[in-house]
């Protein structure tokens, strides 16, 4: 097995494949270094002198400065390492376009086409509270469905689309839970939806259901707890008709272009931006030349590689709006009196990652070389194909949720240490290394792992085939499990 993996020719550090003992000689990526100490696996070994206040290099940019004289083969992480970030800053309109073209190859997957014009991957029910009041009844309703329906039908899985929200909201809170259920009611994976409301809530379903404009009477409910006798009841009804007008859904061929894919990541270690985020990177490359899209959101975990997505944009106005995207979100942090840079977590850390510089250049790796074609503010559904960035912070529930809403069929989630959670569509977790992926092959879905010993293109291939599989009907372990969740971004007062 390698035992290094330097990033980028301009780099003063590597990576550890694996645990290096202290006094360890190394010949790797054309080095020839000792090792001054131990180092665990994932984290940075200096491959050159480094100064008290020289830059550090990974992945070709600045991810920190020394805070001490750092020797060829020390150990480089926390104790010596600080981040180069400080405040907002100025952007210029540079565009640097290196695009990775993958041409069209006729892909297909097997799909549902909705009356809309969209396109799902799954025959989805979901239950959608406009008020947290009812979600434990929702939860009753469905119980007593599952006992008539064991089989579901013509349904791949029932969601409760729970949340506390709905009522002792204002301004953007409210807003943003709105349309959020909105997002979710409209969403193509849903081939039924009961939207339930209490009935004195400021979420007022009458309100709501004005605000969803056209849709489908045949595969979208109302009921109000307070305006029936019995709820339970009445729900079941309603549920009965979704049921009945779902018999004849089927799955047809569908181009991959047809697919809108989000991506996300959490719980990374040092391998992240080494294998399953390049993985992700080379998908979501690969997707746009079939003619499908993809969504990046995080961003907080833009910050220190924003000025790589902005020297991406497709024009100047879609630099505009992602130096208003990355402003608006330190300006939220600074409103709140927190530190902008006050990333990464305590899990980041101890995987190797040492700064936010570190952690966002290897979360932007998934996007991969792809020009940013449209930014999205938080509710609002894909637009335009190719790669877009959407506003959420980088929670992974928050985030993922968003993305589910903006119309991502799918969420792409890498992890090197490991999460069970899933959105309310199929939510892919990718391993970014073979240990987690052994240790926990009932939350991973795929191992990014062999990218340390396979080519890219074999992976992707792999990859691409799975994903397929997925979009196909094939169950991720979150559906697996029955962990479908929804949790929407607050930002305000509650009354």
């Amino acid at each position: 097995m390698r035992t290094l993996m330097k990033m980028n020719a301009r780099d003063n550090v590597a990576v550890a494949l694996r645990p290096l003992n202290g006094g360890e000689p190394l010949e790797a990526e054309g080095l020839k270094l000792e090792t001054l100490r131990e180092v665990p696996q994932g984290h940075k070994i200096a491959t050159a002198p480094i100064a008290r206040g020289e830059v550090v290099m990974k992945y070709g940019a600045p991810i920190g400065y020394a805070v001490e004289d750092i020797a060829a083969g020390e150990w480089v992480h926390l104790h010596n390492i600080r981040t180069t970030l400080a405040g907002e800053e100025e952007y210029e309109y540079v565009p640097d376009m290196h695009p990775v073209l993958y041409p069209s190859r006729g892909l297909t997957f097997d799909g549902y086409r909705r009356g809309s014009g969209k396109v799902g991957i799954r025959n989805d029910l979901f239950l959608v509270p406009t008020v947290g009041c009812v979600n434990g009844i929702a939860e009753q309703i469905v119980a007593e469905f599952k006992l008539l329906h064991p089989d579901l039908g013509a349904f791949d899985n029932v969601t409760v689309l729970k949340h506390p929200y709905g009522c002792s909201q204002l301004g953007d809170d409210h807003r943003m839970t709105r349309d959020i259920l909105l997002d979710a009611v409209q969403h193509p994976n849903a081939g039924g939806v009961l939207v339930f409301g209490l009935g004195c809530e400021n979420n007022i379903v009458a309100e709501f259901r004005e605000k969803l404009g056209r849709f489908d009477e045949s595969r979208v409910k109302f009921l109000v707890a307070q305006e029936v006798g019995d709820e339970v009841e009445a729900g079941m009804q309603l549920l009965e008709e979704l049921y009945e007008a779902s018999l004849g859904d089927k799955r047809e061929p569908v181009p991959l272009s047809e697919l809108n894919v989000g991506l996300k990541c959490g719980g990374s270690d040092g391998f992240s931006g080494i294998t399953a985020n390049p993985l992700l990177g080379a998908f979501s490359d690969f997707l746009i030349g079939q003619g499908g899209s993809t969504i990046l959101t995080e961003v907080p975990e833009m910050f220190g590689a924003e000025k790589v997505l902005m020297a991406r944009a497709q024009n100047e106005e879609v630099f505009r709006d992602i130096v208003w995207l990355i402003n608006d979100f330190k300006q939220y942090f600074l409103s709140h009196g927190e530190s902008v840079y006050e990333n990464p977590s305590p899990g980041n850390k101890a995987g190797g990652i040492s700064t936010l510089e570190d952690k966002s250049l290897g979360c932007t790796q998934k996007a991969g070389t792809s020009a940013v074609v449209d930014v999205l503010k938080y509710g609002e559904k894909l637009r335009r194909k190719g790669l877009s960035l959407l506003q959420a912070p980088g929670n992974d529930l928050v985030a993922s949720s968003a993305l589910a809403a903006a119309d991502c069929q799918i969420v792409l989630f890498t992890t090197g240490r490991g999460t069970p959670f899933g959105s309310f569509v199929p939510t892919v977790k990718i391993a970014t290394n073979n240990e987690l992926f052994a240790k926990k092959g009932h939350w991973m879905d795929f191992n990014a792992g062999p990218l340390l010993e396979r080519p890219m293109e074999e992976v992707l291939e792999d990859f691409v085939s799975y994903l397929i599989e997925v979009a196909s009907g094939r169950p991720t372990r979150n559906e697996q499990n029955q962990v479908r969740e929804l949790a929407i971004f607050k930002t305000g007062v509650t009354l």
